[in-house]
């Protein structure tokens, strides 16, 4: 017999013919049918965090066989050679695919750039079996430890990555101190790999540190002035997993912003508005990536409930335009980012009223700005390796620049929301494979301190139902609104607490709470909370 791992259902029963030794306790990919279900994949011991990952990749459609590819060689003798320019990559310490690297020269004017990114459209033919495979997939899946990719290995882990000391083909953007980029297909080799890491800890040769100190330089002055024309002010810091190489979860800690993520992503973000505002120029249909701008009433709700919690708010226009509302979102970010900062209250509750008065950002043919960024012209361009909207903008900017002739996709239209779907549910499946880690860790703790153990919490989201509240650092779970003993307890008009009915007693948005963990469900990654002894 065989029950579903993740999700609750009626057990079924089980033919294992061919394919071995079946164990209980084991997961197992099944095909069902008539009452019965067919083994045709092991995929191990369920005790091992790293197979129930796995499971989860497939359960939710992830893992699929690639489809054959006959790549070109990487050779080119079309291209600017720019394999003499000092280069490096700065990743991950766990990064294996290098989608971008980066190179600076100061001149009399200032610091000229060089982004240069994986020239993926020269190995992945328009309309080919793989092409179509990688637009159906949209995007690498990455969960703790492993990575459902969107393209085979030999190409994302090889031929296209950007290894250090090695020739390779990109798109590059560069970008002189004054006037236009210019864009065209390049050789490179980059001469250094750098983690984020070594890129903190200046851990490079004399002249990878001098480019770094321009690369500082440029990106600590583009974040400011991104900033300063209304660009969102919220982060969101990173869980990071260690693992004990024996199936179990040995640790998490959250990873806020490196420094060295900022000295990329400032100039992945200027390239990507640059070729946006290049096909935009010119009236090309590409994906583009859009965040329009937010419905005034919603902010305004957001600006209300963050009132309410005592939060050091703008002051509200009497009529508020999309526009407008648009630069109240990015006024209120930074505030909301500084008050959290100095009053360490609502850390993880705030920052989330504000993005949920926001639209989602999506991809569209049509260039509509980027609310978020205050940029008025974005695209993905960057990740060609690992998301599929970024190749389509490398076709059409090589289709007009006169480099490539591979056609666009026939519906754009509906990739943009195929694409944009497909974004949203590996977010899910992120999402979860995290909870689930956290759910293993947790239970693991509680086995080794008792699960009398009580926490210290914030309130992190209220419904009518009870409490999210986030605790230990880490880790979040729901309690319930019939674990808030004495009295019926409801949700307030602004939606910002839960009241006592009779007492008037208020559980509110970034409050501290105390807490001890009821129970764990470590398949669904879902933790139950109730009140600590000493907050009853």
């Amino acid at each position: 017999m065989g029950e579903p791992y993740f999700t609750p259902g009626v057990p079924v029963v089980l033919e294992s013919k061919g394919i071995g030794d079946v164990a209980p306790g084991d997961l197992a990919v099944v095909r069902t049918g008539r009452g019965r279900a067919r083994v045709e994949q092991l995929l191990g011991p369920a005790d091992r965090i790293e197979n129930v990952l796995e499971a989860l990749l497939v359960d939710r459609g992830r893992r699929e066989p690639f489809e054959p590819d006959d790549p070109p060689e990487a050779e080119d003798a079309n291209r600017t050679d720019l394999r003499d320019l000092l280069t490096y990559t700065i990743d991950p310490d766990t990064a294996k695919d290098f989608d971008d690297a980066l190179s600076f020269r100061r001149e009399a004017d200032g610091i000229r750039a060089w982004v240069h990114i994986a020239d993926v459209s020269w190995f992945v033919g328009a309309g080919t079996p793989l092409d179509r495979g990688a637009a159906r997939r949209a995007l690498s899946t990455y969960v703790p430890g492993t990575v459902a990719p969107m393209l085979p290995h030999e190409l994302a882990d090889d031929l296209c990555s950007l290894r250090p000391h090695q020739d390779r083909l990109c798109v590059t953007v560069e970008i002189p101190p004054s006037g236009e980029p210019l864009l065209y297909r390049s050789t490179i080799r980059s001469d250094a790999r750098l983690t984020y890491g070594q890129a903190e800890r200046l851990e490079a040769s004399p002249e990878v540190l001098d480019s770094l100190a321009l690369n500082d330089e440029l990106a600590q002055r583009l974040r400011a002035a991104r900033f300063a024309r209304g660009a969102l002010q919220v982060q969101t810091p990173e869980v990071v997993f260690r693992f004990d190489g024996s199936g179990g979860v040995a640790e998490a800690r959250l990873e806020t912003e490196p420094h060295a993520h900022v000295l990329v992503e400032e100039l992945m973000i200027l390239a990507n508005e640059h070729v946006a505002a290049f096909l935009a120029s010119r009236n090309k249909e590409a994906l583009y990536r859009v965040h329009e701008l937010p419905d005034p009433m919603s902010v305004q709700n957001a600006l209300a409930k963050l009132a309410d919690l005592g939060v050091p708010t703008p002051p509200m226009p009497e009529r508020l335009t999309p526009r407008q509302a648009a630069t109240l979102a990015g006024a209120i970010s930074e505030r909301v980012a500084t008050y959290v900062e100095q009053s360490g209250r609502g850390r993880w509750a705030f920052p989330g009223l504000v993005l949920r008065a926001l639209k989602q950002a999506r991809y569209d043919p049509h260039n509509l700005g980027h609310s978020g960024l205050a940029s008025p012209a974005y695209c993905h361009f960057t990740s060609p390796i690992r998301r599929y909207p970024d190749l389509v903008v490398h076709r059409a900017l090589l289709g007009e620049l006169g480099l490539s002739d591979d056609p666009l996709p026939g519906d754009l239209e509906s990739l943009a929301e195929h694409t944009s779907a497909q974004e949203r549910e590996a977010a899910t499946i992120e999402y979860l494979a995290d909870d689930i880690c956290l759910a293993w860790l947790l239970e693991r703790v509680l086995f080794e301190r008792g699960w009398e153990e009580q926490w210290e919490g914030e309130i992190a989201g209220v419904i009518a139902s009870g409490l999210f509240v986030h605790f230990g650092e880490v880790y979040e779970g729901f309690l319930p609104a019939r674990r808030l003993h004495g009295e019926f307890f409801e949700i307030n008009a602004l939606g910002t607490a839960l009241a006592g009915r009779t007492t008037g007693r208020t559980y509110r948005l970034g409050d501290p709470i105390a807490v001890r963990v009821e129970s764990i469900a470590r398949n669904e990654g879902k933790v139950e909370l109730a009140l600590a002894p000493s907050t009853k």
